[in-house]
């Protein structure tokens, strides 16, 4: 069995899924450097980090003990590790978190993690399959919502897109999509960087929920994503969504009844349309959401398949040595 708080190293890639992974019965240490730079932000103001999210000055990780590493991009894998990491804390249990579906091709793209030892994990099971994966032990973890503060109330009678620096990151995020539904429905924007093209800017995490869930639906463009955290948590707060028929998003939701689901944009227009006309209907496909959100993307089932991992993770290593 696990051991009591057990001492995990990583970086922090993003922020809302590191506050989520410290729900776990862990201790998680994160490097801080003065530039903070990528990976090195330390805890930072956005999110309210428990005291068990503990920073640590990049130049001193090498004095302390851990008993996990968690890497959760390909420069914490090829650059990050060698430059933080004793000789002797890179010989621990390890696991690579894989956020991302495949790139640049959605079939064709290797996975850069080749080490036999490191346990690769990743957020869906779409990314799983598509991603050519080159280590034997290869997990999925679905996302893992806790329950939020504020429910969906749909009071502003217009849909919302959160996507951070939509435009610059082109036709993966969608913004051709987003660009041309709002020539059709009343549909604000939020995230970094968008206040340049009409946006509202960043809603910092603390108050996201509380903002997006007075909007009528949640709008999700992207063609070729994860379960984005943004559609999970509107989904617990019972909040309807539209979304392309795209990766996981077309094994989870059900057209018509937990969401709009399309790949004719056109349909897509249809549906919002008629949230926006009938907020009964809105709030009958955002109860659906939720429901589906209660079943897959559980705080207790997250936390125990972590501490599952976390415990596989470790046990093989031990038993390799």
């Amino acid at each position: 069995m696990l051991r009591n708080r057990l001492k995990i190293f990583t970086w922090h890639i993003h922020g809302s899924y590191l506050f989520y992974l410290s729900q776990c019965n862990v201790d998680i240490y994160i490097p801080v450097n003065e530039k903070k730079d990528e990976g090195y932000y330390g805890r930072g103001k956005t999110f309210l980090f428990n005291d068990n999210v503990i920073e640590v000055p990049a130049d001193e990780v090498k004095q302390h003990s851990f008993d996990c590493i968690l890497f959760q991009s390909e420069k914490n894998l090829r650059i990050d590790q060698y430059e933080v990491l004793s000789e002797e804390q890179r010989q621990l249990p390890a696991i690579y978190l894989e956020h991302n579906a495949p790139e640049p091709h959605p079939v064709y793209s290797d996975h850069p993690l080749y080490d036999p030892e490191v346990v690769l994990v990743h957020v869906t099971h779409y990314n799983k399959l598509m991603w050519k994966n080159n280590v034997p032990h290869v997990k999925v973890i679905q996302h893992g919502i806790p329950e939020p503060a504020h429910l969906y109330t749909g009071d502003i009678n217009k849909g919302i897109v959160v996507i951070n620096h939509i435009k610059e990151r082109g036709r993966i995020t969608g913004w051709d999509i987003f660009d041309r539904v709002r020539a059709e429905v009343p549909i604000d924007l939020a995230g970094m960087g968008t206040e340049q093209y009409g946006g509202l800017g960043e809603v910092l995490f603390p108050q996201l929920n509380a903002f997006t869930s007075r909007y009528r639906f949640l709008f999700n463009p992207i063609r070729h994503t994860s379960f984005g955290l943004s559609v999970c948590e509107a989904m617990m707060a019972g909040m309807p969504v539209v979304s392309l028929a795209t990766t996981e998003y077309a094994n989870l939701l059900v057209n018509k009844q937990s969401a709009f689901i399309n790949t004719n944009v056109d349909e897509l227009i249809v549906g919002m349309k008629k949230l926006l006309s009938d907020q009964a209907l809105a709030r009958a496909m955002g109860q659906q959401a939720r429901a589906v959100a209660l079943e897959q993307f559980g705080m207790e089932r997250f936390t125990r398949e972590w501490d599952e991992l976390f415990e596989f993770a470790i046990n093989k290593k031990n038993v390799s040595v």
